[in-house]
């Protein structure tokens, strides 16, 4: 389980540290960072994929997604005295992202070019530093493996730092370049972790989603990320999940309702029957919110729990009959798995934050900087350069 966040220089998020739980709840009003949070999260996980250079590429690049108020506030500008203006920078232009979990932590830094204007790619950023240590926090005798530049140094068995990668690229990460069995044992099994994480924000219930019409299936014990395998995911948690929790999720949503899985020479469709209807309803006739919520039970009842599961608004196209039914169903899952849920439902969001194991955040925004009231602000240090 993740343990605490920590993101510096994105977007809004100047410089947020926070602790997370079994669940943690984001809410707030529109435009005071929760995308933000969400995409700096699915940023580093991307950091695993190898795609974090191509993921803020697509975002506009790392001129677009840093933090565009002054390097810090001073006292007049936070009393409304002085208008908030730009000073000299005493630091460097950086985005830094980092987490921690009950084992090891992960940080990475990304800059601007050394070589800007004397390359066509002058725009990538690139990446300055990575630390991964054990424990919560990073500290110069913890440190199990760290990058400066195009170096490598992991901790070998007899406690010595030794280099294992000397040329690495500027815009490839230690994480997909330097884990192995032997060398890099520890930094192979964070980046398995970070690639199991799941996000869900573009689960498609439009009249041409993928889930609405027949498919191949083939088992599917994880949902893809628009749904279109949805009914070789129930299927799957039917034959090997847990099919009492899938009945009860559905008839707590939609009493008296069952679903069926339809075969036709290798072609899954997914059929329910409705309370009162004397013939089952194809996929292609339910209604966008019950489909959005069928989505929804088979991304968090997998059969093969992910260490975190992110869900980005979830409550969108759902009646609010179906907010309190989604919370005892996020709560069932998070038995399981780690769950963050970025949501601006009030009905939700008072039903999950009742829940033990959830921490509750509400963003706000002061002069265009993201911030949060945290009781307990964990320890973080960032990898120097």
């Amino acid at each position: 389980m993740i343990l605490t966040l920590a993101v510096s220089g994105y977007r809004s998020l100047r410089d947020i540290v926070l602790p997370l739980d079994r669940i943690t709840l984001v809410t707030g009003a529109n435009g005071s960072g929760k995308s933000s949070l969400y995409r700096s999260i699915r940023l580093l996980a991307e950091v695993a994929q190898g795609q974090a250079i191509a993921s803020l590429a697509a975002e506009g690049g790392l001129n677009s997604t840093l933090w565009a108020g002054p390097e810090a506030f001073s006292r007049a500008m936070k009393r409304g005295e002085v208008p908030v203006q730009g000073t000299v920078r005493k630091g460097v232009v950086s985005l830094k992202l980092g987490f921690a979990d009950e084992d090891y932590g992960y940080s990475i830094d990304l800059g601007l070019p050394a070589d800007a204007g004397r390359s066509f790619f002058s725009m990538d950023p690139e990446i300055k530093v990575e630390a991964l240590w054990a424990g919560e926090a990073l500290s110069r005798s913890n440190e199990i493996a760290g990058r400066n530049g195009p170096m490598v140094r992991v901790l070998n068995a007899q406690g010595q730092r030794i280099p294992v990668v000397q040329d690495l690229a500027r815009f490839d990460s230690m994480m997909t370049h330097a884990a192995d069995p032997k060398d890099g044992l520890e930094l192979l099994v964070m980046r398995e972790r970070m690639r199991a994480w799941r996000f869900y924000d573009h689960l498609r219930t439009d009249r041409d989603a993928p889930a609405r019409f027949p498919k191949i299936g083939t088992r599917t014990p994880v949902l893809s990320g628009d749904g279109g395998d949805l009914a070789a995911a129930l299927q799957t948690i039917l034959e090997i999940g847990d099919e009492r929790a899938l009945e009860e999720t559905i008839d707590d949503a939609f009493p008296g309702a069952s679903i069926r899985i339809s075969v036709n020479d290798g072609y899954f469709e997914l059929l329910m029957q409705q309370k009162g209807l004397l013939r089952e309803l194809r996929a292609s006739e339910l209604s966008d919110g019950t489909l959005r919520y069928l989505l929804l039970t088979a991304a968090l009842l997998s059969p093969r729990p992910a260490p975190l599961v992110v869900l980005n608004e979830p409550e969108t196209s759902l009646h609010p009959a179906l907010l309190q039914p989604l919370a005892r169903l996020i709560a069932t899952a998070a038995a399981k798995t780690q769950v963050i849920v970025v949501s601006h439902a009030d009905e939700l969001v008072a039903e999950l934050a009742a829940e033990p194991g959830c921490v509750r955040y509400d963003l706000r925004k002061e002069l265009g900087e993201t911030v949060v009231d945290c009781a307990d602000t964990p320890r973080w240090d960032w990898p120097k350069r």
